[in-house]
């Protein structure tokens, strides 16, 4: 039997939280991405918390992007996420890439935050 493309992504995503788990000391960077924007959140699994969040929903992101799909965007989300992780204090995450598959978008988003200072 054929998997559809939604579950594929829905095997792969139950596959990865098995094994990704994010704590007070290193909290889990979940990526959501749609087919108009990406959101990416710094989650304690321990207190399912939200500690910091970020997307290209946001108005000072939209204003200055031409789209929210494209890895110009993620980039920019990325260092936005890791600008505002670096302020609160955490300096290392577990990348959690949702299903989705490490290439294009989520892979921008993750270097950008790599770049600006996320350990992972």
């Amino acid at each position: 039997m054929k998997l559809t493309r939604k579950e594929s992504k829905q095997r792969r995503h139950r596959r990865i939280r098995g094994k990704v788990h994010g704590s007070s000391e290193r909290p889990r960077l979940a990526v959501f991405r749609s087919n108009e924007h990406i959101y990416a959140q710094v989650i304690d699994d321990t207190k399912h918390h939200t500690l910091v969040a970020a997307s290209s929903v946001e108005p000072e992101l939209k204003s200055s992007l031409a789209s929210g799909a494209n890895c110009e965007a993620s980039s920019q989300v990325g260092k936005l996420l890791a600008a505002r992780s670096l302020e609160k204090g955490i300096t290392q995450v577990v990348f959690d890439r949702g299903g989705n598959l490490y290439h294009g978008r989520v892979k921008a988003l993750a270097e950008a935050a790599r770049e600006a200072g996320l350990d992972f």
